[in-house]
């Protein structure tokens, strides 16, 4: 009897149940505590088993079947769901296993520590405790045995005890790390010769040789500064007798004071960077230790970097690169056809969606969130790639752990709460991916204390570890506490550590997740997205005004001037301002608007003309933009303040509708009812040179 065949889709169903199979007896050895080892090693064979079967799943076509298989993409679909589902948990299992493990060798250097100690302690006691000397030339030999076996570090805040196997310490105190785990729980011994884990990030490397020297520079600066008086005096005193030397001397003091202002000046920034970290951490530490917080959330890594300078907005990745020669533009060219700016192709060119993050701790009372916001942008594992892009996220009352991204809006939905965002990179490394950082804007009621925290990352590569780029879909993925540089780490690990070994098997279900789309660019975005620079990170509603300002720079650095070599200013209020304009995003959705409202009045032969809409776009932009800019009556911008918000939006909403009323913004700027900042050469002054200076210097 010949049996049927089976398809493609049906072996790895089949492939699928063994494997699952596999699972099944494993979860039921696990109950057992021997055999860690083996279980651990079976652990990882399954889930190589697992990711294969996936991959393979994944590679498979509807046209490729040698039989009909109905509903083979949702077959398809749940087959991989399974998969996944069984890679997440072998995954999960694997780290319990392993961290067990640590503990277990932990558990035996603690033995054999314990009994060499009480091997030294009966030495001792039967040697000579009359020879003074002899014990303490052993002293210092055995602190000098005590140094060398471990790198000191420094405790930067309290730190208590919260296994059986952890060591309590406090701020300032200098400890020996005697094992680097991998996992950031470090094997560290205090003065008392007590060891324990204590977590990597509450350390920092201990280097006495620093101190010493910046006293010994505080002394120097003081003997010079007695020596510099002494010096004066004598001058005054010998000042007929030694004319040459008194001359000479001027000069070598100027030069000393010049290098004592340099070294003062830059010490003074280095210590009030290192204030500012290490106050957010204090700051962080303070809420951790008060359980105001989980122990996985940190001081936002990304909004520091905002905070630094303009270095990772969007305006700085807009600017025009120079070449390394200085002579031309590296990202713009001019297309003598069209007259713009020549399109670009770039190595990664894709498109995402933010559709919501799910169980994100809250709070307890105490602690205000003003805002809740995932920020996003390029990264290979080192550094950071692009601009930063913020996506402010909406929440219910009723389910405070469930965030949303682009809501349903009347009118036009504001860009700050637009999840889907585009990216563009012409990286050619295959580490690179997409750094989600998920974040609240906060403020402490008992001190008043206003910050950043980071609620949890993740890092989403877009390239497999074969160099071939990810596919599009949806990707739910576990956020991981602490900051992008540190690994390991839970959002909340009290979830794992209440619960028993199966029970956080069930708990990694509910762990902090981010949902998340990948898709590519279609139609009319394609072509717009070609005309931006190579690198950018931005929101898709507002990508054709980010076009038409990339082809006014192509008109006015490379078609208007006169002379390529000239680096005068360029009179351009578009130019000089939209920089400006891009760190407020409620005057860019009024931009939006009104260019919205006017390209409905716009024929269809005129928007063939890009020359024409390029013109159109300028003056829309000196009706809404340019006055709401310069306006002193707006209020000022306070990020998480709603009532700020609304008041802001009332007086542009207003001011759109009065331009609209009166067919332009001169009524308006004439009109005594609005009062406008005092003209300055530099708001229609557009200084190319020193920005594309500032963009070079990033290539």
């Amino acid at each position: 009897m010949a049996y049927p065949r089976k398809g493609s889709l049906r072996v790895v169903q089949l492939a699928s149940d063994s494997l699952q199979g596999q699972l099944d007896d494993l979860l039921k050895k696990v109950k057992h505590p021997e055999k860690r080892e083996e279980l651990f090693a079976n652990c990882l064979q399954i889930k190589k088993n697992v990711d294969g079967t996936l991959d393979a799943l994944r590679k498979l076509k509807k046209g490729n079947e040698i039989i009909h298989v109905q509903n083979y993409e949702q077959r398809k679909h749940a087959e991989e769901r399974r998969l996944m589902g069984m890679s997440e948990l072998l995954q999960e299992l694997a780290r319990r296993l392993h961290k067990e493990l640590l503990n277990k060798q932990i558990e035996a250097a603690d033995k054999n520590i314990k009994s060499k100690a009480a091997a030294a302690a009966k030495q001792r006691e039967k040697s000579d405790e009359d020879d003074e000397d002899a014990d303490e030339e052993e002293e210092e030999g055995s602190d000098e045995d005590e140094e060398s076996d471990g790198e000191l570090f420094i405790t930067i805040s309290d730190f208590r005890a919260q296994e059986e196997h952890d060591l309590s310490v406090k701020k300032g105190e200098v400890i020996t790390i005697v094992n680097q785990n991998p996992d950031g729980w470090w094997l560290a011994k205090n003065a008392e010769g007590k060891e324990g884990l204590v977590p990597k990030t509450y350390l920092q490397v201990y280097s006495q040789q620093i101190q010493e020297a910046s006293n010994s520079n505080k002394d120097e600066e003081e003997d010079d500064a007695e020596e510099s008086e002494e010096e004066d005096n004598e001058e005054e005193e010998d000042e007929d007798d030694m004319e040459d030397e008194d001359e000479e001397e001027p000069k070598t003091k100027s030069n000393k004071l010049k290098v004592q202002e340099m070294q003062s000046e830059e010490s003074r920034a280095h210590r009030l960077s290192a204030k500012k970290v290490v106050s957010e951490i204090t700051a962080v530490d303070m809420l951790v230790e008060k359980a105001a917080i989980p122990e996985g959330f940190r001081a936002s890594t990304l909004a520091q970097l905002l905070a630094e300078g303009n270095k990772f907005h969007m305006s700085y990745f807009l600017q025009p690169m120079l070449t390394q020669s200085n002579l031309c533009f590296k990202d713009l060219h001019l297309d003598k056809v069209d007259g713009g700016v020549r399109p670009r192709k770039t190595h990664t060119e894709l498109m995402f969606t933010l559709w919501s993050c799910k169980m994100i701790p809250f709070p307890v009372t105490g602690v205000q969130v003003l805002s809740r916001q995932v920020r996003c942008c390029l990264f290979d594992g080192q550094r950071v790639l692009s601009n930063i892009h913020t996506v402010r996220a909406t929440w219910q009352s009723k389910n405070p752990k469930t965030w949303t991204f682009s809501p349903r809006v009347t009118g036009i939905l504001p860009s700050l709460l637009d999840g889907e965002c585009f990216v563009r990179s012409n990286s050619q490394s295959p580490e690179i991916g997409i750094l989600f950082e998920v974040g609240i804007t906060y403020v402490y009621h008992s001190t008043g204390h206003r910050g950043d925290l980071s609620c949890g990352w993740v890092f989403l590569p877009l390239f497999t570890t074969g160099g071939v780029p990810v596919p599009h879909r949806t990707y739910e993925v576990v956020l991981n506490g602490g900051t992008p540089y540190e690994k390991g780490l839970e959002v909340d690990p009290i979830l794992t550590r209440r619960a028993n070994f199966l029970e956080q098997i069930l708990v990694f279900r509910k762990q902090p997740k981010l949902l998340v789309k990948l898709k590519p660019p279609t139609g009319y975005l394609r072509n717009v997205l070609k005309l931006l620079p190579e690198t950018l990170v931005g929101p898709k509603c507002y990508a054709h005004l980010l076009a038409y300002y990339r082809q006014l720079l192509a008109e006015a650095l490379l078609k208007d001037r006169i002379n390529m070599d000239s680096a005068d200013l360029i009179c351009n209020p578009v130019l000089a301002t939209f920089s400006e304009l891009l760190e407020q995003t409620d005057i860019v959705d009024a931009l939006r608007s009104a260019w919205s409202e006017r390209e409905l009045t716009v024929k269809r032969s005129e928007k063939r003309d890009e020359e024409f809409m390029r013109r159109l776009f300028v003056r829309v932009y000196h009706d809404s933009v340019y006055p709401l800019l310069r306006s002193t009556t707006l209020p000022a911008i306070k990020q998480g303040d709603d009532e700020a918000e609304v008041s802001r939006w009332k007086d542009i909403a207003n001011f759109l509708n009065q331009t609209a009323e009166k067919n332009g913004s001169l009524y308006s700027l004439l009109s005594p009812e609005h009062a406008y900042q005092v003209f300055d050469i530099s708001e229609i002054s557009y200084d190319f040179l020193g920005l594309t200076r500032k963009a070079a210097s990033v290539d």
